[in-house]
């Protein structure tokens, strides 16, 4: 369980967070020089070298995302022309790839990053440049959009639905395929509420039109209700805040199968990077309902209902993130991996990367620090104090160990920022290094950028500079 800092403040890590971004801008310019691109987007390191690895092209938007991000926090104009020089020249096929559900990762941390520079006043303004990244966020989102498996269509409806306001039900389907629903997804449901508040019209056959609001929040129920568990006895290993990375269902009559896992040990343990992706998207989704008017969400069960689930997903996740990790806020690839219980009492003592048992995996408490922070400053500002305060102090505890070695990557000749990462622990795929037993001492592209993330979110607090969200790319 989380040993939580109460007495720790973002002014705290001041000292910490300039030696980071210094850190940070040494890595971003070595693989800007060194990287082969012919090889494909980087995704992780072997031996401290970035490498690619080919499933599906998510990992591009961090890379240059991340130019971005460290532009914005250094002011070093040699990062913003990394990163808007490629989002020109590369993101392109991203902006209309219909084979992933990745839109998120890829485009609101390019496209919409650069977008949100401009409204910010970070730098210039130019009418047909804004044009342009609101052009790839729109279609990006109905691309997205489009990537979609109904529930309602074919179903017969229980006795209970007939009771309630009817209306299909859906999700955005994985690389997988049309049954599957990945946990990972709602991150992309920033794309189609992106693409929905800049007005754009997506339409489908017979010219009908789609609203994406609505498909957004049809897409994170369904990971709120499949997703996430609650203690409900859904099965006999559900317990509050478990997560479930993948969720399969039949696709002829819209029925839930049984939960499962791609990169988690099992459908019934929880992967903790897919945990983190839940953490972060349903508090970024609270704050981005703040934005919408009541009536946009009175044919969608209206703002309180929808608040409701959210936010019960929200809590679920963190609380069991806080409960089921080291005591420094770090925790392992996976809650039920098989050889845990060879720790000892594991969750008591600080995460080791350096055993000989089971990874760490460092990029889900960088993805998940920043839903902590969020969904702690949400419930403070509605006025749940002591609830919000645990989890905004959870947060800087989790951030305040990453920003110290063994996690952060210090020497010259390693390419990533985090260290200790974890990929596809099932398949094998991440690097052992000699006389280890298991994969440790390197990097990825989703773990670095969500480091730089999180790390800038509390420097702009710091700074009193504005709110870090992606939906600042939005004209207010």
């Amino acid at each position: 369980m989380i040993k939580i800092d109460y007495n720790l403040q973002p002014t705290d890590l001041n000292s910490k967070l300039k030696r980071f971004w210094v850190l940070s801008g040494q890595k971003i310019q070595s693989i800007e020089q060194n990287y082969d691109v012919s090889k494909g987007s980087p995704v992780f390191t072997k031996k401290g070298e970035y490498t690619t690895r080919g499933w599906t092209e998510w990992t591009q938007g961090f890379q240059y995302g991340s130019a971005i991000l460290q532009f914005d926090a250094t002011g070093e104009q040699e990062f913003l022309e990394i990163g808007r020089k490629n989002t020109l020249n590369v993101m392109a096929p991203h902006v209309s790839h219909i084979g992933v559900h990745d839109h998120g990762f890829n485009n609101v941390s390019t496209y919409g990053n650069l977008l949100r520079l401009m409204r910010e006043g970070k730098i210039t303004f130019n009418e047909w440049e804004k044009n342009f990244y609101e052009l790839a966020l729109k279609i990006s989102g109905a691309v997205q959009a489009s990537r979609w498996t109904s529930l309602g269509s074919d179903r017969l409806p229980s006795v209970a639905e007939h009771s309630r306001n009817q209306r299909n039900e859906g999700f955005i389907h994985s690389f997988n395929g049309a049954h599957s629903l990945f946990v990972d997804t709602i991150r992309s449901c920033r794309a189609l509420v992106l693409s929905y508040r800049l007005g754009h019209v997506f339409q489908g056959e017979g010219d009908v039109k789609i609203n994406m609001l609505d498909r957004a929040l049809q897409h994170i129920k369904a990971t709120a209700d499949f997703s996430v568990f609650y203690g409900e006895g859904r099965d006999s290993y559900d317990i509050w805040g478990r997560t479930a990375h993948e969720s399969v269902f039949n696709v002829k009559d819209g029925n839930f199968r049984c939960p499962n896992s791609q990169q988690g040990y099992t459908g019934f343990s929880t992967w903790t990077r897919g945990l983190a992706w839940a953490m972060c998207g349903f508090p970024e989704e609270l704050e981005f309902l703040e934005t919408l008017e009541d009536a946009e969400l009175e044919n969608f069960g209206g703002r309180a209902s929808i608040e409701k689930y959210m936010l019960k997903a929200a809590q679920a996740t963190c609380d069991f993130y806080i409960e089921h990790t080291p005591i420094d806020g770090i925790p392992y690839w996976d809650t039920g991996a098989p050889n845990l219980h060879k720790l000892g009492d594991y969750l008591s003592e600080k995460a080791n990367p350096y055993n000989d048992f089971e990874p760490v995996d460092a990029s889900a408490a960088a993805i998940g620090s920043q839903g902590l922070l969020r969904l702690g400053r949400y419930l403070m500002r509605k006025g749940d104090t002591e609830a919000g305060r645990k989890y905004w102090q959870a947060g800087l505890t989790v951030l305040n160990s990453l920003l110290e070695e063994p996690y952060l990557s210090t020497h010259e000749n390693h390419q990533g920022l985090l260290l200790h990462s974890i990929y596809h622990q099932p398949n094998g795929w991440d690097y052992v290094p000699e006389g280890s037993k298991i994969a440790n001492g390197e990097s990825s592209m989703w773990g670095d950028y969500h480091f730089r993330e999180v790390a800038l979110y509390v420097q702009k607090l710091i700074n009193q500079e504005p709110y870090y969200a992606f939906f600042n790319c939005l004209e207010k």
